[in-house]
């Protein structure tokens, strides 16, 4: 793929203190793009100076959803050096969201050398705090100019970056959810397993209510029996009970595959740590919280890596885990994997991807 170069002649600032940063609020100088025929397939990759869209009114994307987006990360090292973590993981969830939903699909080669390429142009932007990173935002979104719905013509790849601090400001303390009773996110043969913009959607209520009532996420249950444990808005879920990690399986295609949540799968099975992927029952939760055994519970994803979770309120009750603290299997995976990502360990996996 032949990406072509347009330098922003008006480069901004870069922010002076990394500690404020927050999370996706600041973007770098450049974005990348490549357009969609029907007729001609991907063509005209390019990257140019960040800035605005110009899109029509009847853009298929506003008017019916149809886009897909990943998110991932490139870090800086000690020495300086810059590397990412799988991106052919998330190279290849994208072409599983695109074909669910209808939009074309990206190579998962050009996928990468399109992050690649932009990184290194923008890799002055990669914070060096310990803790930030440069948040990479691919999504690939019909634009259609008209309303009617039909076979998709025009689609547009797009790649934003932004260094950002932690996903929570306020660090890896636990955090509070509460199970969600009323609103289904994803259901048996739906979108739940892709990353679109519409099971964020369907979401957003329930969280603002949770978050009226003091709770960070949302825990959602399986959308036909209403009785099974999936995910957290953001994030996949794992629980420790009585020495063995439980994370509900993905069989059902209701649940993203997460590629933390692989990673640490990946990892507990390398320490011979017991690890069971089934179905789990929101039940079972309370039964072991209430018998003393649910020793953990936590959230993984990309953004925040690893969130344990102190507080789970369901049923009208509010439970606590591990009095509250991060617990020992949590803080172990957080530094595992972000020791691998800032290179401070090797990487004894094959996960990470050097850039420059």
């Amino acid at each position: 793929m032949e990406i072509k170069i347009m330098k922003n002649p008006n480069p901004k600032e870069k922010p002076a203190d990394e500690s404020k940063l927050g999370f996706g609020k600041v973007f770098t100088d450049h974005m990348f793009l490549m357009d969609w025929d029907i007729d001609r397939g991907w063509h005209d990759a390019r990257i140019v100076p960040y800035g605005p869209l110009s899109l029509s009114p009847a853009c298929t994307a506003l008017h019916y959803a149809l886009e897909v987006f990943e998110g991932l990360k490139a870090y800086r090292t000690a020495d300086g050096k810059i590397q990412m973590f799988r991106p052919y993981e998330n190279a290849k969830r994208l072409v599983n969201s695109a074909d669910r939903i209808g939009v074309p699909s990206v190579d998962p080669e050009d996928f990468v050398t399109a992050v690649r390429t932009l990184v290194e142009l923008d890799k002055d932007w990669v914070p060096h705090s310990e803790g930030t990173s440069l948040y990479i935002r691919p999504v690939i979104f019909g634009d259609d100019s008209n309303v009617g719905l039909h076979t998709l013509r025009h689609a547009i790849f797009m790649i934003i970056l932004a260094p950002s601090g932690m996903y929570y400001p306020q660090g890896i303390n636990p955090v509070r959810i509460m199970v969600e009773e009323a609103d289904v996110r994803a259901v048996r043969g739906g979108t739940g397993y892709t990353k679109c913009g519409g099971n964020y959607a369907a979401s957003q209520r329930a969280s603002v209510v949770a978050e009226s009532k003091g709770y960070t996420q949302v825990l959602w249950l399986d959308g036909v029996e209403r009785k099974y444990v999936e995910e957290v808005g953001s994030m996949n879920m794992m629980f420790k009970i009585d020495g063995k990690v439980v994370t509900p399986a993905l069989d059902d295609g209701s649940i993203l595959p997460g590629i933390t949540r692989k990673s640490i799968l990946e990892l507990v099975r390398s320490e011979g740590i017991p690890v069971e992927e089934r179905k789990v029952t929101l039940q079972e939760i309370i039964d072991a919280a209430e018998a003393g055994k649910l020793e953990e519970a936590w959230g993984c994803g990309t953004a925040a890596v690893v969130s344990p979770v102190g507080w789970l309120f369901a049923e009208g009750k509010e439970y606590t885990i591990n009095n509250g603290e991060i617990g020992p299997m949590t803080r172990h995976l957080y530094d595992e994997i972000t020791s691998i990502q800032w290179g401070k360990k090797e990487d004894k996996f094959g996960w990470i991807y050097p850039i420059a």
